[in-house]
């Protein structure tokens, strides 16, 4: 993608390293908040496969609302037929983040830090890839796309490509058709 939204396709030098699974696709998962980093992988995601299907995953987050508008928005612009939006609200309950407590404040983005910033939503990325599995082996998807600034495994520990590289072999060894 360049500039500051790399995702893990330039994470990792293969030529197929924008998603998770990594082999030819007819049909691929895009998870989409209808932010920009998802936006971008939506439209890589389109190049790359022949159908896609769209995730949305609500996890109690300040933004819900506009989250879910832009993810109709985005899935009507690419005339995606397959969508599925879900709920993972426990995630609020959980708490620990600035996303979703809104008596925590949301600080300031600050790259050079080596702290977690109070926006981290403990251990999200694991719940979200979990879900597009699940459906990826229901619908046959082959491949899963997420939208993950490399800048941000600085602080987001579940943005790490150390991260995405222990999930694929989760992946891997969980699944019947992966």
């Amino acid at each position: 993608m360049g500039g500051s939204n790399e995702t893990i396709r330039n994470e990792r030098q293969d030529e197929d390293a924008s998603s998770l699974i990594l082999h030819p696709s007819s049909l691929a998962i895009c998870l989409v908040s209808g932010g920009m980093d998802s936006c971008v992988t939506a439209a890589i995601a389109i190049e790359e496969n022949d159908e896609l299907a769209f995730l949305h995953v609500s996890y109690g987050q300040r933004a819900e609302v506009r989250e879910r508008r832009a993810f109709e928005k985005l899935a009507d612009h690419y005339r995606v037929q397959k969508r599925l939006a879900v709920s993972i609200e426990h995630l609020k309950q959980i708490g620990g983040s600035s996303l979703t407590d809104e008596t925590i404040p949301v600080s300031e983005a600050n790259l050079a830090s080596g702290e977690i910033p109070t926006s981290y939503v403990p251990f999200r990325n694991s719940h979200m890839l979990s879900i597009a599995t699940s459906w990826a082996e229901v619908i046959g998807a082959e491949r899963i796309y997420v939208g993950a600034v490399a800048e941000d495994s600085s602080g987001y520990p579940d943005c790490r490509p150390e991260f995405y590289q222990a999930f694929q072999a989760v992946i891997d060894a969980g699944t019947s058709r992966l």
